[in-house]
Order: C-alpha cells, then sequence, then structure tokens
C-alpha cells in the first residue's frame, strides 16, 4: 500500500460507489414510489450473487410490497463457490446442503425457507453462467408469461450493479423499453484501521474479504470501457456503451499502483 492509506481508501470508495450505481435510497415502498412514481412496480430481479445482505433487503421489500412480481435469475458462475462459501459461513443457514444447485435455487430457499415468502410468487432462472446471460434469461422469463412490466428493479452484488443495469438496456434495447431502476441495496465504503483496509459496516451479511472486494472492483473499470478490450460496443458488445467519469478513472489508476496485481482480465 502506498504512504496515504486515507488516499486509497478514498478511492476504492470512489470507484465503488460508480460501480453501484445506486438509483434509490433503500428497497422500500416509499423509495420505490418516489423514483418510480409508483409501488409496486411491475417487477424486480435479484440477480445470483454472494452478498447476502442484498437477499435479506429484498425479502423485507417484498414483504413490504414493493414489486408485484419477483425473479430470481443465476445459474453456474464465479460467483456461485463464493455464494455457497458465505450461506455456510452464515450460522441462520446452518446445516443446509448447497451442492448441486443453482445460485437462483440456493436465494430462492434463503427466501423461502428463512424469509417466510411465497415459493409460488417466485419465479426462477437457472441456467444463466454470467452477467449478461442474466439478463437474457430475465428477458426470456418475462416473455413467456406475456408480461411486459413498465419498470424494473434490478438488485446485484454491487460491485456489479451498474454491469448488470448495462446487460439489461443491451438484452431489451426496445423503444422505449422498461425503465430500470439500480438497487443495490448497500453501497460499500472502506476506511483504515491498524492492519489496513477495513468496511466501515463489517457486519453486514455476507460481506465480500476484503481481497475479494478490491478484485471485483479493480476488475470492473475495464469491463465497463467502451473500447477493443471492454464489454462496450467498440469491444465484445455484451453492454451498452457507459461513460465513466474523468474523477471515477484517475480513482481508478492511482488504485492501479497498490492494486495492479489484483485487476482481473476480462473474460
Amino acid at each position: 500500500m502506498p504512504t496515504d492509506p486515507a488516499q486509497v481508501a478514498a478511492d476504492l470508495n470512489t470507484v465503488a460507489r460508480f460501480l453501484a450505481a445506486p438509483d434509490l435510497e433503500g428497497l422500500t415502498p416509499s423509495a420505490v414510489a418516489e423514483r418510480a412514481g409508483t409501488a409496486p412496480v411491475g417487477g424486480l430481479v435479484l440477480l445470483g450473487n454472494g452478498v447476502l445482505c442484498t437477499t435479506d433487503a429484498v425479502a423485507e421489500g417484498v414483504r413490504r410490497g414493493v414489486a408485484d412480481d419477483v425473479m430470481i435469475v443465476g445459474g453456474e458462475g464465479h460467483s456461485t463457490s463464493h455464494l455457497r462459501a458465505a450461506v455456510r459461513a452464515d450460522p441462520r443457514y446452518d446445516g443446509w446442503a448447497l451442492e448441486e444447485k443453482s445460485e437462483a435455487e440456493i436465494l430462492r430457499d434463503l427466501l423461502v425457507r428463512w424469509h417466510d415468502l411465497d415459493d409460488e410468487a417466485l419465479w426462477l432462472g437457472t441456467e444463466s453462467t454470467n452477467c449478461g446471460a442474466n439478463a437474457e434469461e430475465a428477458r426470456a422469463l418475462l416473455d413467456a408469461r406475456g408480461a411486459a412490466p413498465a419498470h424494473l428493479l434490478l438488485v446485484q452484488d454491487p460491485t456489479m450493479q451498474r454491469r448488470t443495469w448495462a446487460s439489461f438496456r443491451r438484452v431489451w434495447g426496445d423503444d422505449p423499453p422498461p425503465r430500470f431502476y439500480n438497487c443495490p441495496t448497500f453501497v460499500p465504503r472502506v476506511t483504515t484501521d491498524a492492519e489496513g483496509l477495513a468496511f466501515e459496516e463489517p457486519d453486514r451479511a455476507g460481506l465480500w474479504p476484503m481481497e475479494r472486494f478490491v478484485s471485483l472492483v479493480m476488475g470492473e473499470i475495464p469491463r465497463l470501457r467502451n473500447d477493443e478490450d471492454g464489454y462496450g460496443p467498440r469491444g465484445r458488445g455484451y453492454i451498452v456503451a457507459v461513460d465513466i467519469p474523468p474523477a471515477v478513472e484517475a480513482a481508478y489508476e492511482r488504485l492501479l499502483g497498490p492494486f495492479g496485481d489484483r485487476v482481473r482480465a476480462p473474460g
């Protein structure tokens, strides 16, 4: 770490907030109505991820009436092992068999068995293996049911929220598409302590190990860039073009000093 740990923490927070792209202050009917003009909205999509507090927030939001229909989408991907590890580490879910289950099935069981949501009210997509495929499967679920909600709440790991939004916009591409609202349920913030970097709210369920959080943050900016190596239209075409503010690019460039070896190459 360079000589100014506080600058490193500030830069991580700048990039992390950009990635989280929060549209709502919370997953509540009042927050949804303030932004969308109505509550409940037509649909909520929970994307497979290993940050369990997002699932907790979805459970509370659904009970309070933020959305009419709830989809859970996620097959077997890079977050699956981390989701299983987070569930195993959470004492609420002790002794539950996880193997051979998709991310969507695991999250569905958390919502039904431990948060008392109605299984019949949850739509599952269990085949997708990456962010773009999640969006494609969510659209297929809606099309199969003849549903065309005007508003969709998107809930994802905050480090992947902006890319998720860009993937959904690419997959829909309609004129006009649904209004998508980013609902990461929280924006991670880090600080420094005697041991180095630490989360400001360490007690949230299923938070990443710090090393993984840094790796995810460092891997997202190259993916979001609209260049030949990124996921935008000028590159792999997985997402719509994303504008990265100069302040975010500057923070990311400074982070390459201590964390250049943590960058996950776009795959």
